[in-house]
């Protein structure tokens, strides 16, 4: 059987993706967190106001909020690209 992984250091990531990953990791991962309760809570008060449409928008923006902050999170704890990381050390 054919094994198809990428290994790390295989493929090394572009430096558009570097450079937006060395900028959001000075962002605390609380901001996404705090963001993601600020559209619930938003979402929960066009709800209750009637705007059904606005609250149903709002509160689609939570789960990629906290996609966002568990991006943040991995590339805090494990680097940015471990190629970049393997040639440095």
């Amino acid at each position: 059987m054919t094994d198809h992984r990428v290994r790390p250091g295989q493929k090394p990531e572009d430096q558009f993706t570097a450079l937006l990953e060395e900028q959001t990791s000075s962002l605390p991962t609380s901001l996404f967190l705090g963001a993601a309760f600020a559209s619930i809570l938003g979402s929960l008060s066009l709800k209750i106001a009637g705007k059904n449409d606005q609250a149903l928008f709002v509160g689609q923006w939570a789960a990629p909020f906290l996609l966002l902050g568990i991006y943040n999170k991995m590339v805090k704890q494990h680097g940015s690209d471990s190629a970049v990381r393997t040639i440095e050390e």
